[in-house]
């Protein structure tokens, strides 16, 4: 079995620009900078057989390069349950056909649809019951945050590993656009 991502990797300029904003949050496990990325699809845990047909059906996409934005700063969960620190991206319609186009090819190889409206992000943090004090005070210094624009002119296939430090990702695949 391997756990399967499809994913933007950030240019590690503007990854070591989030890194700076790391702190401020005790109950936060911050994300190293070179794991940081704007996932397009998340396809979880799959047998090698279906991995190799998901590979086939991705390297079939086909998309014109565009540019995208970071842009604010926010979180997942609310009061104690909040579980995710994040950097926003802007609004960006090329973006969304991409992450379209990975669910197509998802369903292509036979997995199940993504029930969940997507929503693009740099995960910065995971917490566990964090004070939700630091958070919002965390969320209103950073929500002006905006990057340079970012070419986008390929994505990648990722899989993820648990360590005792938290999740590593391995390169497996890149597909150009």
């Amino acid at each position: 079995m391997i756990r399967l991502f499809a994913a933007l990797p950030l240019p590690p300029e503007i990854a070591a620009g989030l890194a700076r904003r790391q702190t401020g949050v005790d109950a936060a496990r911050w994300r190293p900078a070179e794991s940081l990325h704007i996932t397009l699809r998340f396809f979880g845990d799959m047998p090698e057989n279906l991995a190799r047909d998901l590979d086939a059906e991705l390297s079939q996409l086909s998309a014109e390069p565009f540019d995208i934005e970071l842009s604010g700063a926010g979180a997942f969960g609310e009061g104690r349950d909040i579980h995710v620190i994040w950097a926003g991206v802007a609004e960006n319609p090329a973006l969304n056909r991409l992450a379209k186009a990975c669910e197509t090819a998802a369903r292509r190889a036979g997995l199940k649809p993504e029930s969940r409206r997507y929503h693009p992000h740099v995960t910065l943090a995971y917490l566990r019951q964090p004070d939700p004090g630091e958070v919002a005070q965390w969320v209103q210094a950073n929500n002006l945050l905006k990057s340079p624009p970012i070419r986008v002119d390929s994505f990648a296939l990722f899989s993820s590993h648990q360590t005792k430090e938290g999740a590593v990702y391995r390169l497996e695949a890149e597909y150009g656009l």
